[in-house]
Formats: C-alpha cells, sequence, structure tokens
C-alpha cells in the first residue's frame, strides 16, 4: 500500500479542488492507496467539510484531528504513525506541491534505488524579498549545519516504512522532520519539481513562524551557535586584556591625566550586549533540554476516523 499524508491548516478555499486532485491521482497510483488527513487544530471549517466529504469519495482515507495546532511536522508525525503503507509521500494541501510528483516519490521507492526521496524546487513564486531571504537561510544552512541539504531547502518528501519507523524513535521537541531524514542517513534521490503558486486562500506560513522554523532548524542539529559564542567570548577577553594592558601603560606614562568617559560606556555597552546574546543562545539550548525531558507528546490526537474502501 501507498499512503499520502496531508497536514491541513486553514485550507478551507481550495478543499474542493485539493479533493478532485486526489481522486486523479488515486486512478494512477499502483496499488493500493490511502490518504491520511491530518487537520491541525485549524480555526476554520476544515475539519466538518472533510468529515462531510470524503466518505463519497472512491477514497480509502484516513481523517485526524489534533486537539490544537502543534505545527506542521507535528501534523506530519501523527499522519506517518497512522499511515499503514510500506511507502509514505508528504504534500501541502495548498497543492503548491504538483501531486504528480508524488507519482514520481511512489515510484522511485517502489524501484528500490533509494530509501528517501526529496522533492527540490527548480523555481519559486514567492515575492522576490521572500525567495532572497530564503535563499540565503538555506545557503547558510548548507554551508554551516547540514552539508548536504540541496539549494532551496525541501519542503516535501517520501520515504520507506523502515525509515518510517526510524524517523518515529527520534523523540525531541519542536524538531525539523527534513534534517532529521537526512541525519538519519539511508539512500537518497532528488526529484526536481517547479513550485506552483497558491491559487486560493492566504498562506498560514508568517514570518514569525519562519522565524521560529530556522531558529529549531538550527538549534537542533548544531552546537555552532555555542561554539561562535565561545570564539566571540574568547575574542572579546583578548581585547579586553590587550586594552587593559594599554590603559595601564598609557596610565603608568601619565598619558591620561582623568579616565575617559566614552571608552567605559562602550565597554559596558558592548561587554553588556554580548552577554546577553550569551545567555539567549545558552536558554534556547537548556530550553530545548527541558522540553524533551519533559516527555511531552508532540501532538494529541483528538478524534480518528477512516472512510472508503476496506
Amino acid at each position: 500500500m501507498n499512503s499520502l499524508i496531508i497536514p491541513v491548516y486553514k485550507n478551507e478555499a481550495n478543499l474542493d479542488r485539493l479533493l478532485s486532485e486526489l481522486v486523479q491521482l488515486s486512478a494512477q497510483v499502483p496499488g493500493e492507496f490511502e490518504v491520511v488527513f491530518v487537520v491541525d487544530g485549524s480555526p476554520d471549517r476544515c475539519f466538518e467539510i472533510l468529515r462531510d466529504r470524503l466518505p463519497a469519495l472512491p477514497l480509502r482515507t484516513q481523517l485526524l484531528s489534533l486537539s490544537r495546532n502543534f505545527g506542521s511536522f507535528a501534523a506530519i508525525s501523527a499522519g506517518l504513525e497512522r499511515a499503514r503503507g510500506d511507502a509514505l509521500a508528504v504534500m501541502a494541501a495548498d497543492l503548491q506541491e504538483p501531486p504528480a510528483l508524488i507519482l514520481q516519490f511512489f515510484e522511485t521507492l517502489a524501484s528500490g534505488r533509494a530509501d528517501i526521496v526529496f522533492g527540490v524546487r527548480g523555481g519559486r513564486s514567492d515575492p522576490w524579498l521572500s525567495e532572497a531571504a530564503s535563499n540565503l537561510f538555506w545557503f547558510l544552512y548548507r554551508k554551516l549545519v547540514i552539508r548536504d541539504m540541496p539549494p532551496g531547502g525541501v519542503d516535501v518528501f517520501g520515504c520507506s516504512r523502515e525509515v518510517r519507523d526510524q524517523l518515529l524513535r527520534l523523540h525531541g521537541v519542536d524538531s525539523n522532520l527534513i534534517a532529521l531524514l537526512f541525519w538519519l542517513g539511508y539512500r537518497r534521490e532528488y526529484i526536481v519539481y517547479q513550485r506552483q503558486p497558491r491559487l486560493e486562500g492566504k498562506s498560514a506560513w508568517t514570518l514569525g513562524k519562519k522565524l521560529r522554523y530556522a531558529l529549531d532548524s538550527i538549534f537542533n542539529f548544531t552546537d555552532l551557535p555555542i561554539r561562535i559564542l565561545l570564539y566571540s567570548g574568547t575574542a572579546a577577553l583578548l581585547l579586553a586584556v590587550a586594552t587593559s594592558l594599554l590603559v595601564l601603560v598609557a596610565k603608568l606614562r601619565g598619558d591620561i591625566p582623568v579616565p575617559g568617559y566614552t571608552p567605559i560606556v562602550l565597554g559596558i555597552l558592548f561587554f553588556g550586549a554580548l552577554t546577553s546574546l550569551g545567555f539567549g543562545i545558552v536558554g534556547q539550548y537548556l530550553w530545548l533540554s527541558l522540553q524533551t525531558a519533559r516527555r511531552r507528546p508532540n501532538f494529541i490526537v483528538r478524534s480518528a476516523d477512516e472512510f472508503g474502501k476496506r
């Protein structure tokens, strides 16, 4: 069986088109096929619409509803956990990834050439500022965190059941599933596609969520911020020692009759800012450790229903 997981959040406007595309897709997928919808605490009528529409579709489907909005990666994890397929794929509900890409995922996994298949954007339809910021982030992320990450990053993927099982064993809070897949290793293959413009509704992928995603992607997979803090602190210490020696020599020579106000203020500001930055970085790692130690679930399934073929 092949399983497709679709997280749903604020997608009420395009559900009709999504369901129509999935019906067409199901006719092309070889063997048994199921779609797992995960409504991630969506404030609109997504759950009600799917609950009413799915029983009439010629599809084997599951409909999960989470108790609140846990985030897309948590929703995907919930879908992966309930999916029954030997090959699994993930796509967004806004149809910016063409459904034909999912067929390529399943074909590649069935061929045995790869255990994980990533969809890599060959082009974007985003505003130039958003595209520039995204390209800069992924460039730095590839250089400093995960060198195997393709340019432009990855949004959708397919994997085998074995990879799914290993992925779900990795317990973490606010973790990046894509980065975890790279961490797992296995045989990987990349499929280039053209990201489509969103035709209905408005994206819930706000600037704040993008920033949170960037920070989680960094702090969960590298100690680089701690090392930067260590290097910065060491450099600041050496600079402070050198400056102190210069001031001491100048004082002994009588070149400083009155202590300077400006250097003192600048020194306080610089080291105060450095200390605050350090506390922030260390605090982020401590928070992640605390969240992991609490062992709280990454999601809570409020209801689960099945429709269609048995």
